[in-house]
């Protein structure tokens, strides 16, 4: 079981028409890594919307005849998703889409409502109807519908956060405007960049501003709302200060890539402190260091430098996996982590060795993965982890659902080690999170079990999904 995040948003506003479609692709292609499930463009040609989405990897759902289709325009909104609130089907899709009284708008959104459920029941019990299954619907449908009593799009969004718990950073389109917005908590990254042009751009992580060439400007600030328009650049901050900043730690040891800078600390330092930290906390004697890829490389590196044990490249991404990529069946003796995965005989055989991931779920991948490298003829292997263990699920964007599929709520160090077979096992210690970033204000609930928000009743992902079964079994009855 792998961890996935939900979504990445991009926007982009031009002073004059321009391939904003081609940009927001672009700007996509560098967040991949923070949804697979599905992906999609909105342009915006002087208040006509004309929209792409679809299921699949950005590079499946847009090629170059449907990126020449959409027009040239002066914004344009894009997404990646990964959904942790409803199933992965095209209704889900974003940005989503919504032609109102007072307009058009478009919005993507990542992140997660821990109050999903109470809104849409009475959103639903006021007349709503729901298309789809996310919670993004949620937040568009409270947009819209503060639209209608108030003299501008901002001022809708404003009244509209009030009402909302939990993880959001939006990308938002009207008509005549670019709006972002980031929940007081700050759970999630968004910033934004200026382009040569006077274009400016928004996006989940400063990589996609370099994808494009924007130059980095800043982070929104946790509550703030950033309104771009032909007017210039206004910051509105009345949500400011209604919480302590909680940004998701996780965001530097896991989801970010690590070129990414996420309110002024760099992924890649991140990583490499936690292995150093490792190297301190966990130290063993060992011939080489292996990091399992991606996300793990970074830490190796840092438990190397520290523990002075040559860091090797032990393990093989096969990088062209993808959404599209079958995976075998029952009736098939394949193993997915050997077709993902291969080790480097010449590194490992007769060494001890010294691996580092990110995390262990279920331990079930970590178990497989320590195979690849006995088979590859490592003597010893001692597993770093540069996590501590999960503990609790996440309401906040992290796909991480339930206590019952966690390793290290079932059982304590030494078991793990030997469930997955290696010859010791070292966790990130969870008083050292707030070294990897330098400050004390962050999101560690995963780890500790401390929410900033109230802790939602249900939290299954298809939570509306089976909610809309119960009432098709009671209509069938009646």
């Amino acid at each position: 079981m792998s961890i996935h995040e939900e979504c990445g948003v991009f926007g982009v506003i031009a002073p004059r028409p321009a391939d904003v479609g081609r940009l927001a692709y672009y700007g996509l292609y560098a967040l991949q890594h923070r949804g697979q499930e599905s992906c999609g463009i909105v342009v915006n040609d002087d208040g006509i919307f004309a929209s792409r989405k679809d299921l699949g990897l950005v590079g499946e759902v847009f090629s170059g005849e449907t990126l020449d289709r959409l027009p040239q325009g002066t914004m344009a909104v894009g997404h990646t998703r990964y959904g942790t609130t409803g199933a992965a089907s095209r209704s889900n899709c974003q940005p989503i889409e919504v032609n109102h009284q007072k307009g058009h708008m478009a919005l993507a959104h990542n992140g997660n409502l821990s109050n999903a459920a109470q809104l849409r029941d009475k959103l639903e019990l006021s007349g709503a109807i729901f298309h789809g299954t996310s919670d993004t619907e949620i937040i568009a449908y409270l947009v819209t519908r503060e639209r209608l009593s108030t003299p501008s799009i901002e001022d809708a969004l404003s009244a509209a956060m009030n009402r909302l718990e939990g993880a959001y950073s939006l990308v938002l389109m009207s008509s005549q405007k670019l709006i972002c917005a980031r929940d007081p908590n700050g759970f999630r990254p968004l910033c934004y960049g200026k382009m040569e042009d006077g274009s400016y751009v928004a996006a989940s992580e400063s990589c996609a501003l370099a994808a494009v060439g924007a130059e980095f400007v800043r982070d929104l600030e946790p509550g703030e709302i950033l309104v771009f328009s032909k007017d210039g650049i206004v910051s509105r901050r009345e949500h400011c200060g209604k919480a302590e900043p909680s940004p998701c730690i996780f965001e530097y040891i896991y989801f970010a890539r690590p070129d990414s800078v996420i309110d002024g600390v760099s992924v890649h330092a991140a990583r490499l402190r936690a292995g150093e930290i490792l190297a301190q906390t966990h130290p063993v004697q060992a011939d080489v260091v292996v990091g399992v890829p991606d996300s793990g490389l970074d830490a190796a590196l840092g438990y190397s430098h520290v523990s002075g044990i040559p860091y090797g490249i032990g393990l093989i991404k096969n990088k062209y996996i993808g959404r599209t990529f079958i995976a075998p069946g029952q009736d098939h003796r394949l193993d997915q982590v050997r077709i993902k995965l291969s080790a480097i005989q010449d590194s490992v055989a007769g060494k001890r060795v010294v691996l580092v991931d990110d995390s262990i779920v279920r331990g079930t991948t970590s178990g497989r993965i320590v195979s690849l490298l006995r088979e590859a003829g490592a003597r010893e292997v001692h597993l770093r982890v540069s996590a501590p263990p999960f503990l609790n699920p996440c309401y906040y964007g992290t796909d991480i659902d339930s206590r019952e599929n966690l390793i290290a709520c079932h059982h304590n160090v030494e078991e793990i080690a030997r469930i997955i077979g290696v010859d010791s096992l070292g966790y990130l210690p969870v008083e050292q999170l707030r070294a990897l970033i330098g400050q004390a204000h962050y999101c560690g609930a995963c780890f500790t079990g401390l929410y900033p928000t109230p802790v939602p009743v249900n939290t299954r992902k298809d939570r509306f999904e089976q909610k809309l079964s119960e009432k098709n079994a009671i209509t069938s009855h009646q």
